[in-house]
Protein backbone atom coordinates (compact mmCIF):
# COMPACT_ATOMS: atom_id res chain seq x y z
CA UNK A 1 0.00 0.00 0.00
CA UNK A 2 1.20 3.77 -1.23
CA UNK A 3 -0.15 6.78 0.47
CA UNK A 4 -0.14 10.53 0.06
CA UNK A 5 -0.29 12.48 3.10
CA UNK A 6 -2.93 15.94 2.42
CA UNK A 7 -4.13 18.50 5.00
CA UNK A 8 -6.30 21.32 4.61
CA UNK A 9 -4.47 24.71 4.34
CA UNK A 10 -6.30 25.51 7.79
CA UNK A 11 -5.58 22.39 9.71
CA UNK A 12 -2.28 21.14 11.88
CA UNK A 13 -2.61 17.70 11.36
CA UNK A 14 -2.09 15.60 8.18
CA UNK A 15 -4.21 12.77 7.13
CA UNK A 16 -3.85 9.75 4.83
CA UNK A 17 -4.88 8.70 1.35
CA UNK A 18 -4.22 4.83 0.59
CA UNK A 19 -3.88 3.14 -2.91
CA UNK A 20 -1.89 0.77 -4.80
CA UNK A 21 1.09 1.50 -7.40
CA UNK A 22 3.72 4.06 -6.86
CA UNK A 23 1.80 7.33 -7.61
CA UNK A 24 -2.07 8.77 -8.05
CA UNK A 25 -3.66 10.90 -10.42
CA UNK A 26 -5.12 14.34 -9.48
CA UNK A 27 -8.08 13.54 -10.22
CA UNK A 28 -8.40 10.23 -8.46
CA UNK A 29 -6.48 11.99 -4.80
CA UNK A 30 -9.27 14.68 -5.36
CA UNK A 31 -11.69 12.62 -5.19
CA UNK A 32 -10.66 10.13 -2.44
CA UNK A 33 -10.32 12.90 -0.16
CA UNK A 34 -13.69 14.38 -0.87
CA UNK A 35 -15.01 11.31 0.10
CA UNK A 36 -13.02 11.15 3.17
CA UNK A 37 -14.09 14.50 4.27
CA UNK A 38 -17.84 13.83 3.24
CA UNK A 39 -17.40 17.20 0.80
CA UNK A 40 -19.90 17.51 -2.46
CA UNK A 41 -18.31 18.22 -5.72
CA UNK A 42 -21.03 21.27 -6.17
CA UNK A 43 -20.54 22.91 -3.72
CA UNK A 44 -16.45 23.21 -3.77
CA UNK A 45 -13.12 22.80 -5.95
CA UNK A 46 -10.03 21.35 -3.84
CA UNK A 47 -6.82 23.20 -5.00
CA UNK A 48 -3.83 20.75 -4.22
CA UNK A 49 0.06 21.98 -4.04
CA UNK A 50 2.92 20.15 -3.03
CA UNK A 51 3.66 20.76 0.70
CA UNK A 52 7.59 21.06 0.17
CA UNK A 53 7.71 22.89 -3.19
CA UNK A 54 4.47 24.92 -3.06
CA UNK A 55 3.57 24.43 -6.57
CA UNK A 56 -0.25 24.01 -7.60
CA UNK A 57 -1.23 20.70 -9.13
CA UNK A 58 -3.44 21.87 -12.31
CA UNK A 59 -3.64 19.37 -14.71
CA UNK A 60 -6.28 16.60 -13.52
CA UNK A 61 -4.22 13.57 -15.00
CA UNK A 62 -0.89 14.86 -13.14
CA UNK A 63 0.78 12.13 -11.40
CA UNK A 64 1.53 12.46 -7.39
CA UNK A 65 4.42 10.31 -6.37
CA UNK A 66 3.91 7.87 -3.46
CA UNK A 67 4.77 9.59 0.08
CA UNK A 68 4.16 12.85 -1.09
CA UNK A 69 2.95 15.83 1.21
CA UNK A 70 0.09 18.12 0.11
CA UNK A 71 -1.55 20.96 1.05
CA UNK A 72 -5.39 21.41 -0.03
CA UNK A 73 -7.40 24.65 -0.12
CA UNK A 74 -11.22 24.46 -0.84
CA UNK A 75 -12.09 27.14 -3.33
CA UNK A 76 -15.91 27.69 -3.64
CA UNK A 77 -17.57 27.29 -7.50
CA UNK A 78 -18.28 30.76 -7.74
CA UNK A 79 -14.52 31.21 -7.07
CA UNK A 80 -13.63 34.09 -4.29
CA UNK A 81 -14.50 37.52 -3.88
CA UNK A 82 -11.83 39.83 -4.31
CA UNK A 83 -10.89 41.96 -1.49
CA UNK A 84 -9.04 45.50 -1.05
CA UNK A 85 -6.68 43.83 0.93
CA UNK A 86 -3.84 42.16 -1.23
CA UNK A 87 -0.85 40.43 -0.35
CA UNK A 88 1.49 39.24 -3.26
CA UNK A 89 3.67 36.20 -2.11
CA UNK A 90 6.86 35.02 -4.01
CA UNK A 91 6.85 31.39 -4.53
CA UNK A 92 9.05 28.87 -6.12
CA UNK A 93 9.18 28.25 -10.13
CA UNK A 94 6.49 25.10 -11.35
CA UNK A 95 8.78 22.10 -11.97
CA UNK A 96 7.16 20.00 -14.91
CA UNK A 97 4.72 21.87 -17.33
CA UNK A 98 1.84 20.13 -15.37
CA UNK A 99 1.67 22.45 -12.41
CA UNK A 100 2.37 26.19 -11.76
CA UNK A 101 3.50 28.30 -8.59
CA UNK A 102 1.36 29.92 -6.52
CA UNK A 103 1.12 33.58 -5.96
CA UNK A 104 3.70 34.42 -9.70
CA UNK A 105 3.69 37.80 -10.24
CA UNK A 106 6.41 40.38 -11.08
CA UNK A 107 8.44 41.20 -8.60
CA UNK A 108 7.09 42.61 -5.62
CA UNK A 109 10.98 42.92 -3.77
CA UNK A 110 13.86 44.60 -5.75
CA UNK A 111 16.90 42.63 -5.94
CA UNK A 112 18.37 45.08 -3.36
CA UNK A 113 15.87 44.97 -0.71
CA UNK A 114 16.46 40.86 -1.13
CA UNK A 115 19.95 41.41 -1.10
CA UNK A 116 20.36 43.49 2.29
CA UNK A 117 17.50 41.10 3.87
CA UNK A 118 19.91 38.30 3.29
CA UNK A 119 22.94 40.28 4.10
CA UNK A 120 21.16 40.79 7.17
CA UNK A 121 20.00 37.58 8.03
CA UNK A 122 23.78 36.58 7.92
CA UNK A 123 25.12 38.96 9.96
CA UNK A 124 22.71 38.70 12.32
CA UNK A 125 22.35 42.82 12.54
CA UNK A 126 18.63 43.43 11.74
CA UNK A 127 17.86 40.80 14.67
CA UNK A 128 20.93 42.64 16.87
CA UNK A 129 18.80 45.81 15.94
CA UNK A 130 15.11 44.50 16.78
CA UNK A 131 16.86 44.02 20.35
CA UNK A 132 18.26 47.24 20.67
CA UNK A 133 15.04 48.96 19.70
CA UNK A 134 12.76 47.09 21.73
CA UNK A 135 15.07 47.52 24.52
CA UNK A 136 14.97 51.44 24.05
CA UNK A 137 11.54 51.41 23.48
CA UNK A 138 10.65 50.20 27.03
CA UNK A 139 9.84 52.66 29.83
CA UNK A 140 12.14 52.61 32.85
CA UNK A 141 11.57 51.61 36.15
CA UNK A 142 9.18 53.45 38.21
CA UNK A 143 11.19 55.28 40.92
CA UNK A 144 10.73 53.32 44.08
CA UNK A 145 8.10 54.62 46.21
CA UNK A 146 8.40 56.86 49.24
CA UNK A 147 8.23 54.86 52.81
CA UNK A 148 4.84 54.55 53.74
CA UNK A 149 3.73 57.34 56.67
CA UNK A 150 1.45 56.15 59.02
CA UNK A 151 -0.11 58.16 61.31
CA UNK A 152 0.11 56.04 64.29
CA UNK A 153 3.67 55.63 63.85
CA UNK A 154 4.44 58.51 66.01
CA UNK A 155 1.46 57.86 68.61
CA UNK A 156 3.11 54.80 68.90
CA UNK A 157 6.47 56.12 69.12
CA UNK A 158 5.37 58.46 71.58
CA UNK A 159 3.96 55.67 73.70
CA UNK A 160 7.09 53.61 73.87
CA UNK A 161 9.30 56.78 74.80
CA UNK A 162 7.19 57.12 77.89
CA UNK A 163 7.03 53.31 78.92
CA UNK A 164 11.05 53.49 78.53
CA UNK A 165 11.11 56.16 80.99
Amino acid sequence: MSAVHYKFFSKLKYDIVTFDGLHISLRDLKCRIMGREKLKAANCVLQISNAQTEEEYTDDNALIPKNSSVIVRRIPVGGVKATSKTSVRSRTKPVSGTSKAIGDSPASISVAQLTKAVNNFKSGTGYRKRIQQQQRRQPPPPPPSPPLQCPYLSVLKSQIDLLGE
